[in-house]
C-alpha cells in the first residue's frame, strides 16, 4: 500500500494511491477529515495486484490529513511487515453444511450455518458473509429445500475485508466438501452427483436472489475437466509404489458478475486529431488488464485498431463516475457501458460526416476510416475520412464527437467453473503437492482469451497455496504471527506441477460480447478438489485449511495405528 499527498494550485488536496475505489476513497477521506467532496481529488497511476486488499481505504487517509492540516506533501508506504499486520485479510468463517440426499444421489436438501469473524471492525462483514450461501448452494439445481443462516461477530484480530472471493470461497469449500463426502458414503463418483445434481440453463435460482440462470455451461465443464484430468484411470488412489500415492479430487464454483443493480460503470470516449480515440473510465486496472480488455471492447464497435485508442483511467476529477474494481464487475459491468458508450460515438461520427457530405444521416455507413454515403462503393467523392471529420469538428461545429455512458446491471449473471486436481502424498513425511490441476471455465464468451487463461491460472495457485500452505496465527492478545513471507507461505510457479485451463462458452445477452466475469470464480475450486484428493489418498477428511504436512503425517499415524 502507499499514498502520496500534495495542496495545487487551487488549494485542492490531490491524492495519488494504489487503489481500487477512487469515487469511495475521495468520499472516505471527506468524512474522515470532514472537508467537502469538492477540495479532494484521488488518481491511481499504474499498479500492482489488489486483490480486494485495495477495495479498502487502507493508506489513504493518514497522509491526507497530514497534507491537509499542514498544506505540505505527504507520503506512506507500507513496508511487507505492515501490509500483513495492518491491512485488511480475508474473514475467517466456520460453516456447518448438512446434505440431504437420496438413495440416487439426488441433492434435495442444504443446511447452511456460517459463523464469520470480521475482527475489530465491521466494514466487509455484514457483505461477505452473505456470498458463503448465496454463491454455493444455488449450484445444485434440484434441491427442494435449503436453509442459510449466518453470524458476524467481532474479535481482536485485524480488521478484515475483501479478498478474492469474498466468501464464496469459503461457502464452496464447505458444500463441495459436503457434498464430496456424500458421494465417498454413497459409493458414487464425485463427478456422477454433480451431473445429477448441477443447476443448468434457465432454471430459476431461489438462492441465488431468485434470479434465472441467463447462461450455463457447466455441465460442458464438468465433462471436459473429467477429460482433461484422465479422471477414469487415475480415481480414486494409485500406489506408486515408493511410499507416496497419488490420488484426485474434483469441485465446483460459480460467483457473479457485480452485484445487482448496485454497481455502476461508466465510459466517455472522445475523438481527438487525426481521428484516434480517448476512452476515460474509472475502472482500475491493477494488473487485470482491463484497460486492454475495455479498449477492445472500444474496438471492435469502432472498427479500428486497439493502438488507436488511449485509455485513460481512474481519476475523481476527470473519469466518469464508477463504482470501483471489485466484485468481478469490470469488464460485464464497464465493459458494456463501454460498448454502448463507442455505438453513441459511431452515431454523433456518422451524423458529423453525412453533414459534410451534405446527405441526410440515415444515408451513410462508418467503417472504422471513413464515413461514406451507402453505395458510393470507393468514389471519394462520396466518402469522408475519420481524419477530415476530426478536423472538420474544430471549426463551424455543434455536434460533440464525445459521449458518456453509465451502466448498472439488474442481473448478476454467474460464471462456473469446474477444478480438479491430482496430488502426490507422501504417507511417511506428510508432504503434498500438486502435480496436475485442469480446470474449465464459463466465463461467457471471453473478451481476450490470454489474459482470462493467466486469471484463471493464477486463481487456481492463490487457491492451492490457501489449501496447503497460507496459515494465519493469532495470540491470545490479538497479534498476529505470520507477519513476513518466511511465516506466511504463498506458493509460487515452481511449487506446483501443470496447470492447465480450457473455456467452455456461453454467451450471456446482456454482457458486452457474451461476456461474464472471470476475477473471482477461478480461486474457488483448489479448496475442496485438493483436500478431497488428500482424503482420498489418506483415508482422512480434513475439515480446516490449511492442510499442512504435519497434519497429514499425523493422521495417517493415527490411521495405521487404528487399523493396527
Amino acid at each position: 500500500f502507499r499514498t502520496f499527498c500534495t495542496i495545487d494550485t487551487y488549494g485542492r488536496l490531490n491524492v495519488v494511491s494504489s487503489t481500487q475505489i477512487v469515487f469511495h476513497c475521495r468520499r472516505i477521506i471527506s468524512n474522515a477529515l470532514h472537508i467537502p467532496k469538492t477540495m479532494i481529488r484521488v488518481s491511481k497511476p499504474r499498479i500492482g495486484g489488489g486483490f480486494g486488499a485495495k477495495q479498502t481505504s487502507v493508506s489513504e487517509v493518514y497522509p491526507a490529513y497530514v497534507t491537509w492540516m499542514t498544506k505540505k506533501p505527504s507520503k506512506i508506504i507500507f513496508s511487507r511487515e505492515e501490509s500483513m499486520i495492518a491491512s485488511t485479510p480475508r474473514h475467517e468463517m466456520e460453516i456447518h453444511v448438512r446434505v440431504g440426499a437420496d438413495k440416487n444421489g439426488i441433492v434435495n436438501g442444504i443446511d447452511m450455518y456460517t459463523l464469520s469473524n470480521t475482527g475489530a471492525y465491521g466494514e466487509h462483514g455484514p457483505t461477505t458473509v452473505g456470498l458463503s450461501g448465496h454463491k454455493s448452494i444455488p449450484l445444485y439445481g434440484k434441491a427442494k429445500a435449503f436453509r442459510f443462516v449466518s453470524d458476524v461477530v467481532y474479535t481482536n484480530h485485524m480488521s478484515a475485508g475483501a479478498y478474492r472471493g469474498y466468501g464464496a470461497t469459503q461457502g464452496l469449500f464447505a458444500v463441495e466438501s459436503a457434498v464430496n463426502e456424500l458421494a465417498a458414503k454413497r459409493h458414487m463418483d464425485p463427478f456422477e452427483v454433480r451431473e445429477k445434481n448441477i443447476v443448468r440453463e434457465g432454471d430459476v435460482m431461489p438462492v441465488y436472489y431468485g434470479q434465472v440462470n441467463t447462461s450455463c455451461a457447466l455441465d460442458r465443464c464438468l465433462t471436459r475437466v473429467k477429460e482433461m484430468i484422465g479422471w477414469e484411470e487415475k480415481y480414486p488412489v494409485r500406489d506408486m509404489g515408493n511410499g507416496k500415492v497419488r490420488a484426485v479430487g474434483m469441485g465446483m464454483a460459480m460467483q457473479g458478475s457485480g452485484i445487482t443493480s448496485v454497481d455502476v460503470g461508466s465510459a466517455t470516449i472522445k475523438v481527438n486529431d487525426d481521428g484516434f480515440y480517448t476512452l476515460a473510465i474509472g475502472a482500475a486496472d491493477m494488473g487485470t488488464g482491463c484497460d486492454t480488455i475495455l479498449a477492445q471492447i472500444a474496438a471492435e464497435v469502432l472498427d479500428c485498431s486497439i493502438d488507436e485508442i488511449t485509455v485513460f483511467g481512474a481519476d475523481t476529477d476527470t473519469s466518469p463516475y464508477d463504482s470501483g474494481s471489485y466484485a468481478s464487475s469490470t469488464t460485464y459491468v464497464t465493459g458494456k457501458a463501454v460498448e454502448q458508450c463507442a455505438l453513441k460515438i459511431r452515431e454523433q461520427i456518422c451524423k458529423l460526416g453525412a453533414g459534410l457530405l451534405k446527405c441526410p444521416e440515415n444515408e451513410v455507413v462508418f467503417d472504422g476510416k471513413s464515413v461514406r454515403r451507402e453505395g458510393a462503393g470507393q468514389d471519394f467523392a462520396g466518402q469522408v475520412s475519420l481524419t477530415d471529420i476530426a478536423t472538420a469538428s474544430m471549426c463551424g461545429n455543434e455536434i460533440a464527437l464525445e459521449a458518456t455512458v453509465t451502466n448498472s446491471s439488474p442481473l448478476s449473471p454467474p460464471p462456473f467453473m469446474v477444478g480438479a486436481a491430482e496430488v502426490e502424498v507422501d504417507l511417511e513425511t506428510g508432504e503434498a503437492k500438486v502435480i496436475n490441476y485442469a480446470a474449465a471455465v464459463d466465463c461467457g464468451t471471453p473478451v481476450n482469451p490470454n489474459l482470462a487463461r493467466v486469471q484463471a491460472e493464477g486463481g487456481i495457485l492463490q487457491g492451492i497455496g490457501m489449501t496447503l500452505t497460507e496459515n494465519i496465527t493469532y495470540s491470545k492478545k490479538g497479534k498476529l504471527a505470520e507477519n513476513s513471507l518466511m511465516q506466511y507461505k504463498i506458493p509460487t510457479r515452481i511449487d506446483i506441477g501443470h496447470i492447465c485451463v480450457e473455456f467452455e462458452s456461453s454467451y450471456e445477452d446482456a454482457g458486452p460480447f457474451g461476456a461474464k466475469s472471470i476475477g473471482e470464480v477461478v480461486i474457488n475450486t483448489p479448496l475442496p478438489a485438493v483436500s478431497d484428493a488428500i482424503f482420498n489418498a489418506t483415508g482422512t477428511r480434513f475439515y480446516e485449511l490449511p492442510i499442512t504436512p504435519e497434519k497429514i503425517a499425523m493422521a495417517v499415524a493415527e490411521r495405521e495405528k487404528e487399523q493396527a
